[in-house]
């Protein structure tokens, strides 16, 4: 019989998943503001942060490719075949590094959570995007990159570092928090 808090969690990873397929639709699948906010990079984190990195890593890696064939964004191919990689990084390094290292404030936790795994997601992106556009000749370069993963994404960042533990602060205070990875 499965424990209670894997059920939860279980639970609680396709609440985020649900969430994934919807928050896009807020920026009115008008990609230039989509990829400015980010949407589907909130509930991944916040997955790994809630759920822990197994979990994180899964939601954040089904859920681009499954939003893509039922809704036809973001673009399979390069699009959410990259994002998979990326949001999978980003739920698994925050899951991981939140859980592993001890902390007295919940907001420095987050934080050593958070900004690592926004860097790795990053890098992760970038390699991804670097091999899927290296095979047909069409390169993928410095400056892609850095209007890709940060230029056109400062919203989406700004949006992550103040929702996301603010979400997870009011979350603590409530005593919704934690659960165990």
């Amino acid at each position: 019989m499965m424990k209670s808090s894997t059920v939860k969690k279980l639970v609680l990873s396709g609440l985020f998943l649900a969430i994934g397929f919807t928050l896009p639709f807020l920026t009115g699948q008008i990609r230039e503001i989509g990829k400015m906010l980010l949407p589907m990079h909130l509930p991944v984190l916040l997955c790994g942060l809630i759920c822990g990195w197994k979990y994180g890593l899964a939601v954040g890696a089904i859920l681009p490719i499954m939003r893509s064939l039922i809704f036809g964004m973001p673009m399979l191919y390069p699009n959410a075949v990259a994002m998979a990689f990326e949001l999978a990084t980003y739920g698994a390094v925050a899951g991981f590094l939140f859980f592993r290292f001890p902390h007295r404030s919940a907001v420095v936790a987050i934080y050593r959570a958070l900004l690592p795994a926004m860097v790795a997601g990053r890098l992760v992106w970038g390699a991804v995007e670097v091999v899927l556009l290296g095979f047909f000749g069409n390169g993928f370069t410095f400056s892609a990159f850095l209007a890709g993963s940060i230029l056109n994404a400062i919203p989406g960042i700004i949006l992550q570092l103040v929702l996301i533990p603010t979400l997870m602060v009011a979350l603590y205070k409530t005593r919704r928090l934690p659960l165990e990875a």
